[in-house]
């Protein structure tokens, strides 16, 4: 009983402390004063110093000049922590491993994503960070993707939520946020050589509205893919930096190119760029006969020979400069030790975006909770269950103190729990229930296969074959192909990567201590051929976990059509009418809701904001969160839309037995598509339903309304 009072005590404590916020990051200098700050730096400099600013140096450092009172400034990775690097910074001594930021996403609390930044921010003031190289945000397009675990799922809008949340809570520690990767990501098989060839529509419709939620919260920085886009690689393509990101998106802070992605300076200095990173070799990398070049060394013979302008130069300089100067870089000191007291808070974060992330997708027979199985035999086995995981890469946090499964369920369950890595007939036999621990290596660099491994497989049929009392808890950050056992096993969990101290809510969730209310940030398809990205491989390609060939110029370059354009995830299995395993927003609890008296206008005008209220109740025994999700329908259209769209959500708490009207409001924005004849974004007058419901495929309201 305790217990569950703190846990209810220090979430009460979470929701009152901070709400997710709409006002945007408010920089220590504004932008015109930063810009004359800059203009009198730039006037000191020598035409050499302002080159060697436009490269990186040591490989995570932004160079500084004392002679003009410029310091050095040290860039972290990122998103679900901070990747400690001993050999670059040693300042920090620790960082929290949050759940991975696809755990955040699968919250759909955007208040989380705002404390969970506010920490990171506050260590990075600590360890002398001052620019984090994140959130990450490439949209989830297909499961095999390497890197998901770092970004926040596969609907634009969800990402959008929380990314902005998470830019302001970051920044306004002191902090820079760092917008990656621009654009079309989505994929880590030779992510160097391939070429997304995606249409103007899907651009601004899918893979860019999380970038422009990043921008309109105010965030600072920008970092350029590593693929190629329509033809040209990201970070020397003025169509994709000029046009897209600072002309249409309205970015004006300092845009830098991920770490050996530039291949041609003078293309680079016209394409809008500002730092090329890293500036130096390392390790690997010195070992790769690839065509990389670093904009300190070209620039100076470009320069001379007057096929690069000294102006371009200067506006390069200028804008980092600038930047800098906006977030107070110059004029305090990046460290701040006094968040060093704060780290115990930190992890009171992550154990509860853990709580809120984690997600029930199957519980036959009411086989959890497992509470009522105390003094009863739970037999814990498979591979993860004594492991710490994580994603790994840049993105890699390994955090300390960590807690495996094991340690969590021997801690909540005591004597009840026997840990086998691999039990025997007897033992599966003899025990009353079997929670089997697996998943898949994820990182950045190569891609995974959706399929589980074979002995995997074998293993989770021989169990059920022996006992069918199964509950599996699996760690990815994507989807994984469930088809082979899913229908042998009683109770499953999506436990994405929890963080350093994130199983705790794993043994929680499976003994009844919380009632899970994670929801998934995408849709599991029942086999990778049914996914939009089917077919990205050349073909005949397999796997590959080595770095090196991440790096392979030898590998022929080969395009990547993105032919179901706006249609990813959800939009792409509902219009070609495909059930999925699991779909978008699906997430089951241990308690019921039900939703009635849906009240909306039946007629607005198009300028006007329209609201949307219904009653939301808990019906069942247990206190529990409800993620309400709110997906729009344009009837009639001039161009094709999805069938329906997420445009709004609310992550509601009830008590058992009562209920609460739901307020859910949509602007002009919410009905608008973009058109790519007007090069604009179209809110065409005509009737919407509007779905409202539990998950994508869930839906429990339905209304129509009319623009006018």
């Amino acid at each position: 009983m305790i217990k569950k009072l703190q846990i209810g005590l220090f979430l009460l404590f979470l929701v009152c402390k901070v709400q997710a916020t709409d006002a945007a990051f408010k920089p220590q200098v504004p932008y015109n004063e930063a810009d004359k700050k800059a203009q009198i730096l730039l006037n000191k400099m020598t035409l050499e110093d302002k080159i060697r600013l436009t490269s990186g140096q040591n490989i995570f450092y932004i160079k500084g000049f004392e002679k003009y009172g410029i310091p050095e400034l040290y860039m972290a990775d990122a998103t679900g922590g901070i990747h400690l690097r001993k050999e670059q910074n040693q300042e920090l001594e620790k960082s929290v491993a949050f759940p991975a930021p696809v755990s955040l996403a699968a919250t759909w609390n955007k208040t989380l994503a705002h404390q969970m930044a506010q920490a990171i921010g506050e260590e990075c003031r600590v360890g002398k960070v001052a620019v984090l190289l994140g959130p990450g945000m490439n949209i989830y397009r297909m499961s095999q993707n390497g890197r998901n675990f770092e970004y926040f799922g596969e609907d634009p809008f969800l990402a959008a939520r929380m990314v902005e949340n998470y830019v302001v809570g970051l920044q306004n520690t002191g902090t820079m946020a760092t917008l990656k990767h621009f654009v079309c990501n989505n994929n880590e098989h030779h992510r160097r050589l391939t070429n997304a060839l995606v249409d103007e529509r899907a651009l601004h419709e899918i893979y860019t509205p999380a970038f422009k939620a990043g921008i309109d919260a105010g965030a600072m920085a920008v970092m350029t893919s590593y693929n190629m886009i329509n033809g040209e690689y990201a970070a020397q393509s003025p169509a994709i930096v000029n046009k897209l990101l600072r002309q249409e998106l309205g970015f004006k802070g300092m845009v830098m190119s991920d770490w050996w992605s530039v291949y041609d300076a003078k293309k680079v200095v016209s394409s809008g760029l500002d730092l090329e990173m890293p500036g130096d070799g390392y390790g690997w990398v010195d070992t790769l006969k690839a065509p990389y070049v670093y904009l300190w060394k070209k620039l100076p013979e470009l320069v001379k020979s007057k096929q690069v302008a000294v102006k371009e130069v200067d506006r390069m300089a200028k804008s980092i400069l600038r930047t800098c100067i906006s977030m107070g870089f110059y004029d305090r000191p990046i460290q701040d030790k006094r968040y060093a007291s704060k780290f115990a808070e930190h992890e009171n974060v992550a154990l509860e975006i853990a709580r809120q992330s984690i997600t029930l997708l199957k519980n036959e027979t009411a086989i959890l909770p497992l509470g009522p199985m105390m003094g009863k035999k739970i037999l814990l086995t498979g591979a993860n269950a004594n492991e710490s995981v994580y994603g790994h890469g840049a993105a890699e946090v390994e955090g300390y103190d960590q807690k495996t499964v094991l340690d969590a369920m021997i801690q909540t369950f005591g004597g009840s729990v026997s840990y086998r890595p691999k039990a025997s007939e007897t033992e599966l036999k003899n025990a009353n229930v079997i929670v089997y621990n697996t998943g898949v290596f994820e990182t950045e660099s190569s891609d995974r296969p959706f399929e589980l491994p074979q002995e995997i497989v074998q293993e989770l049929l021989r169990i059920s074959s022996i006992n069918p009392n199964l509950v599996v808890v699996i760690n990815a950050g994507g989807g994984v192909k469930m088809s082979p056992w899913i229908d042998s096993v009683k109770g499953l969990l999506y436990a994405y990567y929890p963080g350093q101290n994130g199983n705790m809510a794993v043994a929680e969730i499976l003994k009844g201590d919380v009632n899970p209310s994670g929801k998934l940030p995408f849709t599991i398809e029942k086999r990778f051929e049914d996914s939009p990205g089917f077919g990205y491989m050349p073909a005949n390609e397999t796997f590959y976990k080595q770095w090196t060939q991440d790096g392979d110029f030898t590998f022929p370059k080969y395009d990547i059509p993105y032919k179901e354009s706006i249609f990813v995830g959800y939009r792409w299995y509902e219009k070609k009418n495909i059930e999925p395993q699991f779909p978008f927003g699906f997430g089951l609890s241990y308690t019921q809701f039900e939703y009635s008296n849906l009240v909306l206008p039946k007629s607005i005008k198009m300028v006007e904001p329209l609201t949307v209220t219904f009653t939301l109740s808990n019906t069942g025994e247990k206190d529990g969160f409800e993620t309400v999700q709110l997906y729009v329908q344009d009837v009639v259209s001039s161009l094709e839309r999805p069938l329906k769209e997420l445009k709004a959500f609310d992550k509601v708490f009830l008590k058992a037995g009562t209920s609460k009207q739901i307020v859910l409001t949509l602007q002009q924005a919410d009905f608008s598509f973009y058109s790519p004849q007007k090069s604009s974004w179209v809110c065409e007058p005509g009737e919407f339903i509007l779905h409202i419901g539990s998950s994508s495929a869930d839906i429990r309201l339905k209304g129509n309304t009319t623009l006018k």
